[in-house]
């Protein structure tokens, strides 16, 4: 919860007891339970006028679809990737993607080359810019 481990949360309960002291502990703590309690009420109440509104396609909606900590851009990318490798192996139709050359048209991120990539050069460095 918060990231605190038990023993964190027991030092933070040492200290606030020897802050607030003993008289004034039990009002803080009345403060903080009505503060969770309301907070609990607001999100209650939050869900329950989205359910009112959304009716019952509320109970339809995949809310795991919708977390953000899921969206991993290197394994959007990797993926996307992977996606242009697979399709690269395809054989090639007729027509398709082809110039008048011959040739294939746009990036061919599934090949590679034989040789190897020759050194990048230095980046140009300028004195007045810095």
């Amino acid at each position: 919860m918060f990231g605190i481990n038990g023993g964190e949360f027991l030092v933070l309960l040492v200290v606030a007891l020897v802050i607030l002291g003993p008289e004034r502990l039990p009002h803080y703590a009345e403060q903080l339970a009505s503060l969770v309690k309301s907070a609990r009420r607001f999100a209650k109440g939050a869900q329950a006028q989205m359910r009112e509104e959304l009716g019952p396609e509320f109970d339809d909606i995949d809310w795991q679809k919708l977390d953000p900590r899921q969206y991993d851009p290197r394994r959007i990318v990797r993926d996307a990737l992977s996606e242009a490798w697979e399709d690269d192996d395809a054989p090639a139709k007729p027509g398709a993607g082809s110039t008048a050359a011959g040739g294939r048209t746009g990036v061919d991120l599934g090949k590679r080359s034989a040789r190897p990539a020759a050194e990048p050069s230095p980046v140009p460095y300028d004195e007045d810019a810095t």
